[in-house]
């Protein structure tokens, strides 16, 4: 059967179906460490709506499962193709179609690089604000599948807020154009932002239209602060949060992770056990902003520095956005992905520093602290993750929950965290959800295994 799926692939796409073994071994693994068993059947490199409609077609005809894929930056496994399984590759349909500064939407394939969207969005006085840190190397289409966040989502918002609509492939390959390019419409039920977030379990993302604001105004300032642990850190960044004021950035390292930058960085030495904020601000009142959050910082214990000028500003945010490379010098990295309130971010660090002492872990985090979202990092030796990171990662998960938080803010679900995926949910609610995942796809083949898996 696998020989003949195969056949029916090549009969209609030709060359853009591929069974290379180099291709077919990534296809089963993401940026999240974890890979899939088994080899995929093949890996279809889609170049356009047709050949997304043709795959699925086929995958339906036969009964085949079918992983959506983008650039494959994901961390929780959610596009990772094993045995058996067909990877629909979108990461060659990466054109921008139309740009509307006057309506401030753009129309564009799931494969663009997020950083090359803005770069091409640029010339017209405009960009798409969501600014995950892997910008550089992630789809908007994947920024859409996970439901993506970054570090300035606390100011301009996730992806959620700037998709308005999407072009939407189903499991039996018919196309649907989702939502809207107004600025207002709430006809009918919303099914763009039931899509955004569901990981490929209700269809293949080919087009979004996407909401953009006007470049900022007026200048960046970017200051940071050295704080004596990760709790006062966090009690600082609530403190600014609390103060009413709205900085664009504002990132906290603990000392593991601010170490491991620095040395990967070749940067001196931060004192030890320090913690430090990133903050920015932008905007007409940028500087008289970043003058206040130092005030609020300073009167926390914090050590303030501003930097002089924007070069520098980015050297700053250089060593935030260097966390994830800084991870893998140390080992295998599972970087988990809670979130809680903002005012809850020192009793989270608490309990991450509780969990390091049961277990007898070390476990780095980072956090968009402007807006409550966590990211520790489990480290270990091997390709395995081994049952204490599991065990501890369990508790951080229901540490997070406890304080009213959720399991993930912007990774996903994937195939990582479905076994906790009811605990937060509840079974009803986990009941419904699967059930209006089979709607869209009556035969699940759209990436079985992932999020709603028992």
């Amino acid at each position: 059967m696998s020989t003949d799926v195969v056949a029916l692939l090549r009969a209609e796409l030709g060359d853009r179906v591929d069974v290379r073994p180099a291709a077919l071994d990534a296809a089963r693994a993401d940026k999240s460490g974890h890979a899939a068993p088994g080899l995929p059947l093949a890996v279809v490199h889609a170049a356009s709506v047709a050949d997304v409609q043709a795959t699925l077609r086929i995958a339906s005809a036969t009964r085949t499962p079918v992983v959506p894929r983008g650039a494959g930056t994901g961390l929780a496994g959610g596009a990772n193709t094993g045995g058996g399984e067909i990877s629909l590759s979108v990461r060659g349909m990466d054109r921008v179609l139309e740009v509307r500064p006057d309506d401030l939407l753009a129309v564009v394939e799931p494969g663009i690089l997020n950083a090359d969207l803005n770069a091409q969005l640029e010339p017209h006085g405009v960009w798409w604000a969501p600014d995950p840190a892997s910008r550089a190397i992630s789809t908007v289409g994947g920024n859409i599948a996970t439901g993506a966040g970054g570090l300035l989502c606390a100011k301009y918002g996730v992806v959620r807020d700037a998709v308005l609509g999407v072009d939407l492939v189903l499991a039996d390959g018919r196309l649907l154009h989702l939502g809207h390019r107004s600025v207002k419409g709430v006809t009918g039920l919303d099914l763009t932002s039931l899509v955004i977030g569901s990981e490929g379990t209700l269809g293949v993302v080919v087009g979004a239209t996407l909401k953009l604001r006007r470049l900022v105004e007026g200048e960046r300032v970017t200051l940071t602060a050295l704080f004596d642990d990760v709790r006062t850190a966090a009690v600082a960044s609530a403190e600014v949060t609390a103060s009413g004021a709205q900085p664009a950035i504002m990132e906290l390292m603990d000392a593991t992770s601010l170490a491991a930058v620095h040395r990967l960085l070749s940067l001196p030495a931060p004192p030890p056990g320090a913690a430090q904020l990133t903050v920015q601000t932008d905007g007409p009142v940028a500087a008289a902003e970043a003058r206040a959050i130092a005030d609020v910082l300073r009167a926390v214990g914090g050590i303030v520095t501003v930097a002089a000028d924007a070069a520098e500003g980015e050297a700053l945010l250089a060593v935030r956005r260097a966390m994830h490379p800084a991870m893998e010098t140390l080992g295998t990295t599972l970087i988990e992905d809670v979130s809680v309130p903002r005012s809850a971010l020192p009793d989270m660090f608490d309990a991450i520093a509780r969990i390091e002492r049961r277990f007898g872990l070390v476990i780095p985090a980072v956090a968009h602290a402007g807006d409550g979202n966590l990211h520790p990092n489990f480290v270990f030796d091997g390709p395995k993750i081994p049952p204490v990171v599991w065990e501890a990662a369990e508790e951080l998960f229901r540490a997070a929950l406890t304080l009213g938080g959720t399991l993930t803010g912007e990774h996903g679900i994937g195939v990582l965290k479905r076994r906790w995926l009811a605990d937060e949910l509840g079974d009803d609610q986990w009941r419904l959800q699967r059930d209006i995942a089979r709607v869209f796809d009556p035969l699940g083949i759209l990436n079985p295994g992932k999020v709603f898996a028992p």
